[in-house]
């Protein structure tokens, strides 16, 4: 998508709290040349060093990440984790999520460039080698993980021993995705944006204690009486929310069968998890869903989702000790985006926004709505490193902003009489009453797609990529510069 054509507000418009609206080719091939001439010999060995470079930054970068490792959402999501997951998965022997559910929308390409739309099923499934775990922290919604799972097989993935959940992942049922819209609608004017997959309903029955688990599937003579105090509960609750005893028959009857298939599945997955990595000196990439400016904790509360997508959740999510976990890599768009409704101080109301959103597709994976999008917010991103302790970072996306004369990055956060806001403030009038300073850097006009060397990059862009890093004070190993697989500059 060219913005060439476009322009950005020379002062756009800027708005807090607006409501929504197999195998990975880490070397880079270039194109074979037939040796016509002196001069075409030398630009095929300059190509053939180029990639040999490309190559060795990469396995330099990958090799010395940790035993145990995680990939963690800077922003307020979507800002591409599930391809550098597919990238470093072939250097794992697991991948795992550890928190959150099908609200996750992970956008992945395989060698041939053919896309696949992950929810549930962590990143790392397209490495035939690699083990996937869905942790106890997890939400699982049966249904849509047999569906993932079966649009897999049919594209020629395996998933056959190689898919854990835990059995200790609380089960999230259709009931929940209504109750989710029912509580949406309650809010009116106040409404969150969820996604209404059910997620917040889901981990709401976990926490007063009346969830049901995946293990209590081996237990099929006391699950119509826990399935029944759930609906009831429900129908208490909320007076649109209506069941009879034969639909709880009928759930009943599905969730039998939901069982047999899901039997192969199931795993003490804190036990594999521990064994594989103090026993069996495992490598294990986590994979975390959504992103810290949604955590429940230090989001922009109550504009979040319902669990720890943030360093916490990793712990509790898959059982394993803070001591295991090692490096941490932030992924960061190099603008940012929100879905939903909340907070978001760099948002841009007026046509830069939606150029980014044209030139970005920033359309959700899992519900396809439109994202806010605005300028990249070094306030959340810093508090964002604080909270997480980021070894390095993602840089995703920069190739969005080629076409852009300048780019602004949100500095600092200033109140209405110039006194300046050192961290992100979990106070949401506070929040709203914020002026962003922005600082102004001049744009590289210029494709970069095609680029795989750092050192090849328009100096404005990596003038931009450095200024982030003096900025936030955490480095960028990691660009992205398009949705394949192997369009990842490692620096």
């Amino acid at each position: 998508m060219s913005l060439s054509s476009l322009s950005l507000d020379s002062k756009p418009r800027f708005a807090v709290g607006a409501p929504s609206h197999h195998r990975y080719p880490l070397l880079h091939h270039p194109r074979s040349f037939i040796p016509c001439s002196p001069k075409r010999h030398t630009i095929s060995a300059s190509l053939s060093v180029t990639a040999d470079s490309a190559a060795t930054k990469s396995l330099e970068r990958i090799d010395s990440l940790s035993q145990v490792s995680g990939v963690l959402g800077c922003q307020w999501g979507d800002e591409g984790k599930g391809k550098l997951v597919d990238i470093l998965a072939q250097h794992f022997d697991i991948v795992s999520r550890c928190q959150g559910g099908a609200n996750a929308g992970h956008t992945i390409y395989n060698s041939e460039g053919k896309k696949f739309a992950l929810h549930l099923v962590p990143s790392g499934i397209l490495n035939e080698d690699t083990t996937c775990v869905i942790g106890n922290g997890v939400v699982v919604h049966l249904p849509g993980l047999f569906k993932e799972i079966d649009g897999l097989e049919s594209n020629g993935v395996s998933c056959k021993g190689r898919i854990l959940v835990s059995d200790r992942a609380q089960l999230l049922f259709d009931f929940h995705q209504e109750v989710d819209g029912l509580r949406e609608s309650e809010l009116a004017k106040s409404f969150i944006g969820t996604t209404k997959r059910g997620i917040g309903p889901c981990y709401s029955s976990k926490v007063i204690r009346n969830g049901i688990r995946v293990g209590d599937l081996r237990h099929m003579d006391t699950l119509p009486q826990k399935l029944e105090v759930l609906l009831a509960d429900a129908a208490a609750r909320f007076s649109g929310f209506k069941y009879t005893p034969e639909m709880l028959r009928e759930e009943v009857e599905v969730y039998k069968r939901y069982a047999e298939r899901l039997e192969p599945y199931i795993t003490d997955t804190v036990h594999f998890m521990n064994d594989a990595i103090f026993s069996k000196k495992k490598k294990v990439l986590v994979e975390g869903g959504q992103a810290t400016m949604l955590d429940i904790d230090f989001g922009t509360y109550p504009f979040v989702t319902s669990s720890s997508p943030s360093a916490g959740g990793i712990c509790t999510g898959l059982g394993i000790a803070p001591r295991a976990v090692g490096d941490l890599i932030g992924v960061v768009k190099a603008y940012t985006t929100r879905v939903g409704s909340g907070p978001f101080p760099t948002e841009n109301l007026g046509p830069g926004g939606d150029l980014l959103r044209l030139a970005g597709q920033e359309f959700g994976t899992t519900t396809g709505r439109p994202r806010r999008c605005g300028w990249l917010d070094l306030v959340a991103l810093r508090f964002s490193c604080q909270i997480n302790g980021f070894a390095s970072l993602n840089l995703t996306k920069l190739d969005v902003l080629s076409d852009l004369d300048e780019i602004q990055l949100g500095v600092a956060y200033k109140k209405s009489d110039g006194t300046r806001v050192d961290s992100f403030p979990g106070d949401l009038r506070l929040l709203e009453e914020l002026q962003v300073e922005y600082e102004t850097l001049p744009g590289w006009k210029s494709d970069i797609s095609s680029i795989r060397n750092y050192a090849e990059l328009p100096k404005a862009a990596q003038q931009y990529v450095e200024r982030i890093e003096e900025l936030v004070g955490v480095p960028i190993h990691y660009i992205g510069i398009g949705p394949g697989r192997d369009a990842l500059i490692y620096k």
